[in-house]
């Protein structure tokens, strides 16, 4: 049946995820059996007894859970805005920050390590700093043409390319020795600075962002056949656009603002979903929200177990993504949609 097989590669995918879920528990210096985190787990809601020392519970509740969680939320966010945005733009090659809120969320964060604030400001200077992007080439692309994609798209390099040299002159007016290496780290990407309290800041506009998108599943894939075909279907263009345009940019600037800039998960996990399930975005979002997860926690893991150093998880991505979205581009050629 039509309908039996993306809900079936949807329930298994469930189940990989969960079960990627638990072993990642395994990496890192203090190994924890997926057993005993799933007895943890259950215990925090009075379905088993506590049996463990209290520092298993705080790596698994306060250490490594928060991070793996947010590898899960972060890879989720990423690849479901680029889903959105490949449908929305009709355009294979888009990624989330093709509007400029990777950038802009970068300057944020490092004019919040410049100033030396505390984490949380960092983090809130770069989800706002990620907005105002977005927002500025919005209002350019309105300024020249208002109904057309394709300079929506052109002011988005623009912004990102302004943001870009103002990221620049922050790390020439950095000091080298400790701020440089900071802001440097930063841009590449990672999760070692992930605690509870900052996966739970974007937490909430991830999951509203995610709501919108989910609630305008249908009128995304009648956007994929062209604006015309949408309007005579009675989609309201160019609400529907703006509003996906502001979910996608929430979603990206929640998970830039947590873990940095961290390419290829918003570009090629969307690719391999409509290869497994189709283009119909209504099924698209869900598969492109778990593979977005399990890929990054996979490229998490790697960067926890690569020794000593840990490697940015950009490098990871780039390094694993790169290759693996020129062979997708052999297999599917040209039918994207």
């Amino acid at each position: 049946m039509p309908t039996l097989r993306p809900a079936m590669l949807l329930g298994l995918s469930a189940l990989a995820v969960l079960a990627l879920f638990l072993l990642s528990f395994l990496v890192g210096p203090y190994p924890i059996p997926p057993g005993t985190v799933a007895r943890v787990f259950l215990a925090q809601v009075h379905l088993a007894e506590r049996g463990w020392s209290e520092a298993v519970e705080m790596v698994v509740l306060d250490v490594r859970g928060p991070r793996i969680a947010a590898a899960l939320v972060v890879g989720a966010a990423l690849a479901c805005a680029g889903a959105t945005y490949q449908n929305l733009f009709r355009n294979p090659l888009v990624s989330p920050g093709v509007l400029g809120v990777s950038s802009g969320a970068g300057f944020g964060a490092a004019l919040g390590i410049l100033f030396g604030l505390p984490g949380a400001a960092i983090q809130g200077m770069a989800f706002l700093l990620g907005l105002a992007a977005v927002a500025v080439t919005v209002w350019l692309g309105r300024s020249f043409d208002r109904h057309a994609s394709l300079v929506l798209v052109v002011a988005g390099l623009v912004v990102s390319a302004f943001f870009q040299a103002l990221v620049s002159l922050t790390k020439i007016a950095a000091d080298p020795l400790n701020q440089l290496p900071s802001i440097t780290f930063w841009l590449l990407g990672g999760l070692s600075r992930t605690t509870p309290a900052a996966l739970l800041g974007v937490l909430v506009p991830i999951a509203v962002a995610g709501l919108v998108l989910h609630a305008l599943r249908w009128q995304v894939h009648a956007l994929a056949a062209g604006e015309d075909e949408a309007r005579s279907l009675g989609v309201d263009v160019r609400r529907v656009r703006l509003a996906l345009i502001l979910a996608a940019t929430l979603m990206t600037a929640a998970a830039t603002s947590l873990c940095g800039i961290v390419g290829w998960v918003g570009l090629l996990i969307p690719h391999i979903v409509r290869m497994l399930v189709g283009p119909g975005f209504a099924a698209v979002l869900p598969m492109s929200a778990l593979l977005g997860g399990g890929f990054l926690l996979g490229m998490d893991n790697l960067a926890r177990a690569s020794g000593t150093y840990e490697v940015p998880l950009g490098i990871l991505t780039a390094l694993i993504g790169a290759p693996f979205f020129a062979l997708v581009l052999a297999r599917t050629r040209r039918q994207w949609f």
